[in-house]
């Protein structure tokens, strides 16, 4: 009798302890998006680099561009990159986050830090014939760094934008 008992208790027990699992916490790591901004427009300045009419201006410009070709140019402002320790691995985090809404998918998304003083341009493979590596590289170091150097960082991406833009109107 005490070993059907027994074998009874082990039996009710064992499901609960097998399927009981302890909580997590929750850290924000490397993999986890939970610390980029709940919402994006064509010009986010988190870095408050840029004044409203700067921002305004450089929005209509990425909006009209949008309307007309169907490219969207997403611009991003941040003075961290924390929990990343590479600025390449947080723009392509980033890009991943803005790509899984269709709303906010950028088909160029361009991260900004002065803090940090780095610049990356995340694109889709799919405009890489109208829109190379190289070319972006160029359009950069050409336009965007000569007028970061003189701190005006609106007039650096509005110069950039601009040259992309002039690069995927063609074909």
């Amino acid at each position: 009798m005490k070993k059907i008992f027994f074998i009874i208790l082990i039996i009710l027990f064992s499901p609960s302890i097998v399927l009981s699992q302890a909580k997590k916490e929750k850290n924000v790591t490397a993999n986890s998006n939970d610390f980029f901004s709940k919402s994006y427009d064509y010009v986010n300045d988190f870095e408050k680099i840029m004044n409203a009419d700067q921002i305004t201006t450089l929005s209509n410009t990425l909006k009209a561009f949008e309307k007309k070709h169907l490219y969207k140019i997403t611009v991003v402002t941040t003075a961290s990159i924390a929990p990343y320790n590479a600025f390449p691995d947080y723009a392509l985090e980033l890009d991943k986050y803005l790509a899984a809404d269709p709303k906010l998918d950028p088909t160029i998304l361009i991260v900004v830090s002065k803090q940090l003083r780095q610049i990356q341009v995340q694109s889709i493979d799919l405009i890489r014939y109208k829109l190379s590596d190289s070319d972006t590289q160029s359009i950069i170091t050409t336009y965007a760094v000569p007028e970061f150097k003189k701190g005006d960082y609106s007039k650096g991406l509005e110069l950039a934008v601009e040259q992309i833009m002039n690069k995927l109107k063609t074909y």
